[in-house]
């Protein structure tokens, strides 16, 4: 099978989804024939008979009607993911660093406590590109890389051994975190406002995401790839998706259970140990923020 990636990439009329075979960028639309997969989300809502046809298209390509890839200009993969769901606290190097630091005892794996994965929404307008400027927004503004599951297929109480048969890819995520917005100052710990998610997680630019979306079966296991991130060129996270606690599919069929998950939809994953929170160190105008994970890419971000 010949390798691709789907991206989205600017033109002058507007954004167009676009497959990347190679180092050609090839118009989805016009390679498949397929008018409605002008867009991502286009190509997510009819995977089912999307899936055969891009893998017909790339092994097609001959380089002939393409644009090199560093000739475009990237968006994010998706505009925009219907929603985007983010697990809380999911490494078990994070979740231990966390407590040391809070100097609280390590608690019990969840499996053990008849646990299961929570997770919290970013609004999709908080999606930006590869290559993105973020405007430091906090002065506590933290990093945080993450493995993105992109849904493929509507579904609503799948069992775990089928939970990843609907994701149809991956990508990179910065789940960018506002950490002086996270508690209101002066409110009781126990009062029902003192959180603030939205301060903390929602915000101009506070979800890079990309490069582009990888197909599922190019990535085999999705719990034993390296995850890595760097701030000026100094590595700061350096994990495994291994060491998550709720894994991939344990996530998406918990949350199949609360509420339907749809195509294009993103769920991401949790980050490992190495965010700014752990070291008191956070984000600056002019810093550059690089993840990298095994078998996707880079993406890169700087903050303004």
């Amino acid at each position: 099978m010949t390798s691709y990636r789907l991206l989205t990439y600017q033109l002058s009329d507007g954004p167009r989804a676009g497959m990347l075979v190679g180092d050609i960028v090839y118009d989805l639309a016009t390679m498949t024939g397929r008018p409605g997969y002008a867009t991502v989300r286009g190509v997510l809502e009819d995977w089912a008979n999307a899936r055969a046809r891009l893998t017909t298209a790339a092994e097609s390509a001959s380089g002939k009607f393409g644009r090199r890839l560093d000739e475009v200009e990237l968006l994010a993969p998706i505009l925009y993911p219907p929603t985007i769901y983010c697990a809380g606290a999911n490494y078990t190097d994070h979740v231990a660093n966390m407590a040391r630091i809070q100097n609280i005892p390590m608690e019990p794996d969840p499996h053990e406590l008849g646990l299961h994965p929570w997770h919290f929404i970013k609004v999709s307008r908080c999606v930006v590109a590869p290559g993105a400027a973020v405007e430091l927004c906090s002065e506590k503004l933290d990093w945080e890389a993450e493995l993105g599951l992109v849904i493929g297929t509507t579904m609503k109480n799948v069992p775990l051994e089928r939970a990843l048969d609907h994701v149809a890819f991956y990508t990179i995520g910065n789940d960018l975190s506002a950490r002086d917005l996270t508690a209101r100052p002066h409110i009781a710990f126990q009062s029902p406002f003192k959180y603030d998610w939205i301060g903390q997680k929602n915000f101009d630019g506070a979800c890079p995401l990309g490069p582009w979306l990888v197909p599922a079966e190019e990535i085999g296991d999705p719990q034993s790839l390296s995850i890595k991130l760097w701030v000026n060129g100094a590595i700061k996270q350096d994990s495994n998706t291994s060491r998550m606690i709720f894994t991939a599919a344990e996530q998406i069929a918990h949350l199949s259970t609360r509420i339907t998950l749809y195509p294009g939809d993103v769920v991401l994953t949790g980050t490992p140990s190495g965010v700014g929170a752990e070291r008191g160190e956070f984000l600056k105008r002019g810093d550059e923020v690089k993840i990298t994970i095994e078998k996707i890419g880079d993406l890169e971000t700087k903050i303004v």
